[in-house]
Parts: C-alpha cells; sequence; structure tokens
C-alpha cells in the first residue's frame, strides 16, 4: 500500500493506528490503490458521527484520550521520528549504544530533578 501511494511502512502505520488524521486527496489515493469508492471507508460509521461536534478552532476530529490528541504523546510528534532515524543512521553498534545510554542518563536525571522540584515546592505550600 506503501509504495504504491508513496509513503513508508511508518506512514502508512500511523494512519492505520489512527495517529495521524488522514485528508481527503490521500483516501481518495488509498481508495484508487484498493479499487473501491472512497465511500467504502465510511461505509459502517454512523450517520450521526460527528452530529453536535462544532469543527472550527478544533486541532484534529478526535477528543481528548483518543489517537488524535497529538500534543500529549512524544512518540507521534516529527522530532521523535527524526531523532530515531538519526539515531539508526549510526553505523557503529558502540557508538550507538552509549549515545543510547547518555540519554536514558540524561532523561532519568533531568525526570528526577523535576519530580524533587514538585515535592520542594508542595512542602513549601504546606508549610
Amino acid at each position: 500500500m506503501g509504495d504504491a501511494v508513496g509513503l513508508t511502512f511508518q506512514q502508512v502505520q500511523k494512519y492505520e493506528r489512527g495517529a495521524n488524521r488522514i485528508g481527503s486527496s490521500r483516501l481518495y489515493e488509498f481508495a484508487k490503490v484498493l479499487d473501491v469508492p472512497v465511500s467504502y471507508f465510511f461505509d459502517e460509521m454512523p450517520a450521526n458521527a460527528l452530529s453536535g461536534r462544532p469543527m472550527a478552532g478544533r486541532k484534529g476530529f478526535g477528543e481528548a484520550g483518543t489517537p488524535f490528541e497529538q500534543e500529549k504523546d512524544p512518540l507521534i510528534k516529527r522530532e521523535t521520528l527524526e531523532l530515531v532515524r538519526a539515531y539508526y543512521k549510526i553505523r557503529e553498534g558502540r557508538v550507538r549504544k552509549r549515545i543510547f545510554e547518555m540519554v536514558k542518563a540524561m532523561g532519568a536525571v533531568s525526570h528526577a530533578e523535576a519530580l524533587s522540584g514538585r515535592k520542594s515546592r508542595k512542602s513549601a505550600k504546606a508549610g
């Protein structure tokens, strides 16, 4: 499917999981490749699926807690994808492993600092 519409496996996977919205032109391309009408993708959709949900001002179709709430999921950010791609371009396994360990350690320290900052603020409020 990805090759037929010029997408990577990962991009198709994001559509499948609901991490990325599918635009009308992309939906049309999928329908052409699958040799089905675009309406095929909406056959089982309830008639009132979007009734009472305002469209203006929303960033995506999803509500809080859905896959479209992209701001809170770091795994679907472009930065994450670019980081992973750059990481796997490093050919030397030892170097890649050391970078991995370094990032893990930095993340742990940063997380611990953030937690200790929260505890300090809570104890200051209590006192």
